[in-house]
This record gives C-alpha cells, structure tokens and sequence, in this order.
C-alpha cells in the first residue's frame, strides 16, 4: 500500500444485563462466561484511522497522544490488521473522541475498539463480516465484540482454543426494539466520570485469582443468560430487570470478596440503588445495574425515561443524567 487511506466509524457503547467479568484465556481475550448486553444510541465514540506506510501507529484521544502502555495495546491488536492485510509495513494514525466520560465505567472501550475494528480494517483495505468484526473488536476489548451489533446482544464465549468461535451475535435490532418493545436506558454519572483507580481488566484478573466468591459467580451465569433470553422472547422487561439487577450485585459482590477488595461502589451508588428502589415501590419501571465503576444505569420504558432521569438527578454527587434508546452497530461515517 504506497497511497494512504483515511476512515471514520462511529460505534455506541453497550451496557451488559447479564455481565462480563472474567477471562478463560487473558491473551486472547476470550471471556470465562458468556454475557447479554443493550447497545445505547446516547454514547458514542468516533475514530478516524488514517492508514499509510508511516514510521510508527500514532493514537490520539480527546486531543492528547496516548502513549506507554495503551499505545503498546492499541500497535499488538493493529498487528492483527496487518497480518490480515498482507502489509506488515502499514501503520495507523487514529484520532479518537468520546462523547461521553472514558475510562470510568460507562463501557468506552466497548465503543473505542468496536470503531476501531471497523476504521482500522477499512482503511486496510480490508472488507470484514460482522462476525470477523467482532472477533477482531473482542481482541481490543472482550466487551467491544457486542458493541459490533446495535439492540440486544449476546456474547458467546467459545470453546476453541483459538477464539474463532468466541464473537457476539445479535438477539434484537435497535429498529425493532423502538417498534415492538420501546426500552430505555438512564444513565446516571457519578462523581464526573473520574478515571477508575483499577481497569476492568486487571480487576478482573485480580478477582478471578484472589476472590473466593468467583467460582460461584462464573456458576450463576448460565442461568441468569437462559433467564434474560426467556425474558426478551416474551418482551417481559421486569423480568429482564430482575435478571440485570441481580447479575450486576454477584458480579460485584465477587469483586468486593477479593482480596483486597475491589470496590467500586461510591455514596452516591448505594443512594442511586434506593432511588430506583423507591421508584419501583412507586410503581414506574426501573432497574438497575452497574459495571466496574461507580455509575449506576437504570433499565426502564421509554415513556418513563424523563420521570426516572428526574429522580436520579436529585441524587447528590451525580454529575450527568444521559437518557438513550437502543443503539445501531458501527457505521462508516467518512472515507
């Protein structure tokens, strides 16, 4: 490849139901269980890839070069571009903005890699399926593979020893979510979106070594999995609600028995949980989960996202209520 190449993909973040927390093989990042997620239309990140025979990959996020580690990660998983393509001698310069806090526990990496897999590919000249999209994303980020598809999504983990078999597929579209079934996610921001003391990654590692509870939280997976499905077949969202409410409290109570504990709960978190709670009580549709961060994101109807985005407000230390729809896959934007 002698002419560069410039592609921008915008991809949404998803918000797990049913979580990801754990990894049976950390090199390739496959997942230990499988999880159930809701691409969300409100956060989005855009990456513009710019392909040519330069001297080294180049990241960019939020106007700042990336360096150390992360640029590190970002070259490894850009190696498997270039072997795909044929061209170990391509390199990526890739600009990259949120539209939403990164790095703190509202899934940003889902939507980074997830428009990366379709940026970098593109402007590799490569043409990808969904399902090669998705195992490429899931080597970036385990929950990047489901950010590949729009609605509800779910991750099969695998049994290959080589992951090919370890990729997302899509249960509902977003278009037939808003027709049949008009869902809605609020997503309360705790404390401004801090950067998270612990990645996701090495918590997880951590748990899965240290925490005596981990064992059983792989346990419960399968069956919170058939239960959300059941659910989603029958368009029953107190029954979905159920089963995100208690995925989310294993999950983290597997990561509060580490040792030492990994805590990501916050004041305002426990007063976010009471608040949907009492919502609840009140008769309005909500529920709750939370990923590894503070945040808490609520699972309600569409027609009562404004009433439930009005009540976490009123929660002290959240800093930004994002009320979303189901969300699409990626798309090319440019190029």
């Amino acid at each position: 490849m002698t002419a560069s190449r410039t592609v921008s993909a915008r991809a949404h973040a998803n918000i797990a139901l049913v979580k990801y927390w754990g990894k049976r093989d950390a090199a390739l990042n496959l997942p230990a269980a499988g999880s159930l997620s809701l691409t969300l239309a409100s956060l989005t990140t855009t990456a513009t890839v710019e392909a040519s025979e330069q001297a080294a990959d180049q990241l960019e996020l939020h106007g700042h070069a990336v360096t150390g580690a992360a640029l590190a990660r970002f070259s490894a998983w850009a190696d498997l571009v270039r072997q795909a393509a044929g061209a170990p001698g391509l390199r990526f310069r890739v600009i990259s903005r949120n539209d939403f806090p990164t790095a703190s526990g509202l899934a940003s990496s889902a939507s980074a890699y997830a428009a990366l897999a379709v940026a970098v590919s593109r402007a590799a000249g490569l043409e990808l399926s969904p399902r090669e999209l998705s195992v490429l994303a899931r080597r970036g980020s385990g929950s990047a593979a489901r950010s590949i598809f729009g609605g509800l999504v779910v991750m099969l983990p695998g049994k290959r020893a080589d992951g090919s078999d370890s990729h997302a597929e899509q249960l509902m579209p977003a278009d037939e979510l808003e027709r049949s079934w008009p869902i809605a996610m609020v997503v309360a921001v705790v404390g401004g979106g801090r950067v998270k003391s612990l990645s996701s990654r090495a918590a997880m590692e951590h748990c899965a070594e240290t925490s005596p509870l981990y064992a059983g939280w792989l346990a419960s997976v399968p069956g919170d999995l058939a239960a959300a499905r059941a659910a989603i077949e029958r368009r029953d969202l107190h029954a979905l609600g159920e089963v995100a409410e208690q995925s989310a409290l294993t999950m983290h109570a597997a990561a509060l028995a580490a040792r030492p504990a990994v805590a990501y709960f916050r004041p305002a978190t426990i007063a976010l949980i009471d608040a949907v709670q009492e919502l609840r009580r009140g008769g309005t549709t909500a529920f709750f989960t939370m990923d590894a961060g503070p945040h808490v994101k609520v699972l309600t109807t569409r027609a009562e996202s404004a009433a439930v985005a009005a009540r976490v407000r009123q929660v002290a230390d959240v800093t930004q209520v994002i009320e979303s729809g189901p969300g699409d896959g990626p798309a090319v934007v440019a190029g």
